[in-house]
Formats: structure tokens, sequence, C-alpha cells
């Protein structure tokens, strides 16, 4: 009796249960939904102008201390906004977590005010009778650690950020806000914007009126050690930098960032800006930034971008990538990424054009221009087509997927990037339009190629920095306006399906072919040690990060089928101490054998060996030119990079 009993409990405890149903006697709470107080925007003029003043000159500890003024026509209930949307962001990025102090008064009398409890970038308060005007103190305390945030203060530069300094009110498109906005910088500092100082005295700049649309649209570099440099008639290179030293470009290098400015304005045929400012932090200590506006960009670059100007091609990508953003971008924007105020939520779906085609262009126009190689350009599209290739994730996410990474993931690391895949509407978009252009090319018989299709839809009036939106099928439009071919099904097929491999046909049908090497190229070591990295993707599948530790491992690879992931540290390579070169000596003289590499790497608190099953070697990837029969026809790419302007 006693064996049937445990048999019994033993079957009781192996078969399923019945679901527990819901006793009627429970509390069963009703849902209260949110009431949206928040006015929405309108497109009519706002009655009075804002005056916004923001202190400054604490760069020792990155506090910005901001005076604002806010007209009001009648009393009653005001929201203020704090600016969450950013343009160029694609996401909410506003950082509502370092406004403090925030103190509101009318008439000498202090106001109260609360937080609205849905959207927390949104304050209420009561207009009381007869007050023509609020004021409102607060402090922006910016980063300073890179933990807390992009650092925009140090000892010797600043980035002014308008919407980080300001409340604008709600129920009004931006466009329609009036303000005049002074700025007091440390002294002997000096600072470059696209809006121009209406009277400066002494430190103190007081700008010309705008509209709140284009004062956020306006960022300020601000710096000890200061350079401008005119490009073109309309068209200067602000610099800030670290230490005078790094301030030292050539005749050669300046003209060849003019260059870069008539082979973009030869591209689209226009400029839709009336005045253009390139802001440069030649900085390892500001955060790095690479920021696109109507009529300037914000851009961090390492800082001997001059001063070893040989050693590679560094960020030289990054200037023409964001000035090409004034067409497109900017002035052509996805009709679902321009919104009427900051709050309203954007969407991303159209990043592949958005972002896309701006880093074709931008690697184009480094190439016309002579910022980069054409050496330069051919390897960076090697890098990009091979890593691509790696997106493993491509299998179970389409490229539109990734469009809404930006909201998504935050830009936040990631543990297994190959198989969650992250923002490559950038790089594949890239690799989606050289096939675009080597399609045209070839369907024209070469008389035609994507710059037609540039000129006709991103190009306009001269000097109009406006907007003009699009959807998707107006691309599609647009192209088979250019040349006739079923536009429809090749976005389709790259864009909104999932795929096996990265698409790069464009690269055979412009005369190359992907290869791997065992050397990587200038383009590659530039990058690593830009990085303090070393990439050995291609051959185990890791790179390496600094301290011996595993920065990323690839899904599938070689050493995530032996067990290992980022975060472990390396100590031993095959019995021997690790260096970055032990295991590079490791991989290849593995070439062709039968063996396995050993790595004895730190998890945690334990040690573990790790057997990695690989006998290719070191593989780096390369272009490598089709020669031969046809070759003359299929040489589009070589083409596409020759300057239009010299």
């Amino acid at each position: 009796m006693r064996i049937i009993a445990i048999l019994g409990l033993c079957l009781s405890l192996t078969l399923p249960m019945p679901a527990a149903a819901m006793p009627d006697d429970l509390s069963k709470p009703r849902y209260s939904a949110p009431q949206d107080t928040i006015p929405a925007p309108q497109d009519i003029a706002y009655p009075g102008t804002m005056m916004l003043e923001v202190d400054a000159r604490d760069h020792e500890q990155g506090i910005f201390r901001v005076s604002q003024t806010i007209p009001v026509a009648k009393a009653g209930p005001l929201t203020l906004l704090y600016p969450e949307w950013l343009p160029g962001n694609h996401a909410p990025r506003g950082e509502i977590e370092k406004l403090v102090g925030l103190q509101f008064t009318a008439g000498g009398q202090e106001l109260a005010w609360v937080r609205d409890n849905v959207d927390v970038f949104a304050f209420h308060l009561t207009v009381p009778e007869g007050v023509s005007e609020i004021s409102a103190t607060f402090q922006f305390v910016s980063a300073t650690t890179s933990s807390q945030g992009r650092i925009v203060m140090t000892p010797a530069m600043l980035n002014l950020r308008w919407h980080q300094v300001s409340l604008y009110p709600a129920g009004y498109y931006v466009r329609q806000i009036p303000v005049a906005a002074t700025a007091i910088y440390p002294d002997g500092w000096q600072a470059a914007s696209a809006l121009r100082p209406q009277t400066t005295s002494g430190s103190t700049v007081v700008y010309e009126k705008t509209d709140y649309d284009t004062l956020v649209d306006s960022p300020v570099f601000a710096g000890q050690h200061f350079q401008t440099h005119k490009l073109t008639g309309r068209v200067h290179l602000n610099m800030v930098a670290d230490d005078a030293k790094y301030l030292q470009p050539s005749e050669e290098q300046i003209a060849r960032h003019g260059a870069l400015v008539r082979e973009a304005e030869a591209l689209f045929g226009s400029h839709p800006y009336d005045r253009y400012d390139f802001l440069l932090a030649l900085t390892d200590e500001l955060g790095g930034i690479g920021l696109e506006h109507h009529r300037s960009s914000e851009n961090g670059v390492n800082r001997e971008y001059f001063t070893e100007w040989d050693s590679g091609p560094g960020r030289r990508n990054l200037l023409p990538h964001e000035l090409t953003h004034a067409w497109n971008g900017k002035y052509r924007r996805p009709a679902g990424m321009w919104t009427p105020d900051f709050r309203q939520p954007m969407r991303d779906n159209l990043l592949w054009v958005y972002e896309g085609q701006t880093q074709f262009w931008g690697y184009v126009l480094g190439a016309r221009s002579g910022l980069f190689s054409r050496q330069d350009t051919l390897d960076a599209f090697a890098a990009i087509a091979a890593d691509l290739d790696l997106r493993v994730g491509r299998s179970w996410r389409p490229l539109i997927d990734t469009t809404h990474d930006p909201i998504i993931a935050a830009r936040r690391p990631k543990p297994w990037t190959s198989w969650q895949r992250s923002e490559d509407y950038y790089n594949e978009g890239l690799l989606i339009w050289l096939e675009a252009d080597q399609i045209i090319r070839s369907k024209s018989a070469g008389k035609k190629s994507l710059g037609d299709f540039a000129r006709s839809f991103f190009g306009g009036r001269d000097g109009d920095w406006g907007v003009r939106t699009y959807e998707e099928q107006d691309v599609i439009d647009a192209l088979n306006a250019v040349q006739p071919h079923d536009w429809t099904s090749f976005v389709a097929e790259r864009v909104d399906r999932t795929t096996s491999e990265a698409p790069k046909n464009g690269l055979l049908m412009g005369g190359y072919r992907l290869v791997f090497v065992d050397q990587p190229s200038a383009y590659i070591r530039a990058n690593d040690k830009r990085r303090k990295q070393m990439d050995l993707s291609h051959s185990i599948g890791v790179v390496m990060g600094a301290k011996a530790v595993i920065k990323s491992v690839e899904w599938d690879s070689p050493a995530f089928r032996a067990g290992l992931k980022s975060g472990l540290t390396i100590s031993a390579v095959n019995g021997t101490a690790y260096s970055d070169e032990v295991l590079k000596q490791a991989i290849e003289e593995n070439r062709g054998k039968d063996g396995k590499i050993e790595i004895f790497a730190k998890n945690g608190e334990a040690y573990q060996n790790f057997m990695v099953d690989h006998s290719g070697g070191l593989r780096y990837p390369a272009l490598e030119k089709i020669t031969g029969e046809g070759a003359e026809q299929q040489g589009g790419i070589d083409r596409l990079l020759q300057p239009k302007t010299r």
C-alpha cells in the first residue's frame, strides 16, 4: 500500500494541473485612463517674444544657469514643455533629469507648478490675473562624466544646445514662437553658431531674434582655442580644440573641406541654406557627436584630426555626412519625422532613405573632395559589406525594423549585436543605394546615375531652409522618373523582408568583388586605433577591447561556438600570456590545420579554457577589381567616385 501511495504521489506531480479559476469574490479594479490636459499644437502666432538668457561661464562644474521670460496673453492655466523628441536624434532624447532648481515668478510673486503625471516633460501652472509675463529660472546640470550622458562642457570648450536650456509654451507650432536669446560665455572664449549676434559686449552675446524652431536648430560651439575658415562665400568651418597645438590645419586640408562644399552643391544643384556653419570640435574631452541642422552641424572628432592627417582617414567621413543632411533629412524630410513641436513622436520607418542615402553620398563626397582617398573609400565599402554579412539577425529582423532601433535601444550596448541587429539602416542603406546607382547606370547605358535622382528629389530653391516632406511612394516615383525599373519590388526585397546576406550586388555591378586577405587595410587599422580595439570578427569572430577584454562576439562564429562572450578577460592563448599580437599569431599559425586555438579566460571569478575551432587564419575584407571581358561596363564605382568640380 505504501508503494502504491508513493506511485500515486509521483503521478500527481507529473500530471498537468487544471488552470486556477479567478474567484468571484476577489477585488477587481477598473482602469482609470489619464486625462491629457496638454494643449495640442496649433499653427497660430504666439502672443509675444520669449526672452532667454543662458549663463554658460561655469565650465569647470558644467552648470548652465538659465533665466527665461515668457509672455502670456491671459490669466489661467499654462503648460510649459521641455523638448523631448529632438530632430536628428530619431528618438526621445531630451535630458529632463538634468533640469533642476526650477522656479516660476510673476509680478514678484512665486508661482506654484506641478509636473504632468503622464508626460514628465510638461509643467502646469496658473497665470494670475493682471500678469503679462512670467519668469522662469533653473539650471541645466550637464554631465561631468560620460556615465551620466554626453559631456557638453570642458575646461577648454562647450557645446550650448538651446533645447537643453529652455522651455516653451504648449499649444503652438514651435515655428510660431518668437524668441530672443542671450548667452554669456567664459572670458576670452569665442563662439560660433548659425545664429548671428545682434550685439556683443565682452563675453555677452545677444543673438538675432528668431523663432523657437530655428533657435533649437542653431547650437553653439565655443572655446578658449578657436579658429574659423571661410570655405566658400556662404560656408564657414569653425573649430574649437582641447589645445591650440591641434589647430594647425594646412592650406591643402582646408582646401579639401572647401572642395567638399562645392562637390555637394554641384551634386544637388542647389544650396538649401542662406549660410552654413560647420561646428567642429577637435577633442578627447567633449562628448562625441555628429548631428545635422539646417544651416550648421555639430561634429566631434579626435583632436589629431589635422595633425595626424596622413595616418589614416579617421573621422573624415563625418563632415560629408552631416553636410549631405542639409538636403536629405533637413530640407527633404520623411513626413513621419516632421513634427510641429518637440513633444509629438517621430516615425522613423524611412531612415533607410534619410540616413542610408546620406551615408552613401557622405562617402562619395568624401572621395570626390579628396577628404577620403579613392582607396580608403573602397576599403570602407569592403569593411561595411563584410561586417553587414555578419549581421545574421537579418534572418529574423528585416532592415525596416532596425529603423526603430533609436527608440528601442537608444544606442545602449548590446550583448549580441550581430543577432539583435542595430542601426543597420545607415550602412545597409548605403549598399542599397549603391546598387540603385549601378542599376540606373546600367539601364541608361551610363547616361544617368543616382546623382540625377539626388538633384530632382533633394534639390530646390537656393536659400530655402524650410522643409518639404515626402512618403516612400514619392521616393519610388522619383526613381522611376529618372530610370524606369521595378523599384517597388527592389525596396520590398531589401528593406521590408528578411534576407540571408547583405545586399552586395552594387559592388559587383560596379566592378568589384568582396574578398578576404591576411592584412588589414589602412581604413581598418585607423578604425581600430580610434575605437581602441582589435577587430578579428572575420577570423575567429571577436573584437578585442582594451586590457584583454572581449568587446564583442559574433553570433554563430567560431568564438561563439566555443562559448566565448563579451566581457571576458583573456589571460592566455595556447599557453602564452595574452597580448594582441599573441592572439593574432595563434590564429595565423593555425591556418590550414586541424587543431584548435586554446583561449584561457576569466569568467567572473572563475577561469575557463575555450577551444576555438578556426583554421582559416587572419581574414580582413577588401575589394578586388573585376578584370576581363565586360569589366569596362562594370566600372560604375570608379566613375561614381570621380570629382565633378575639379
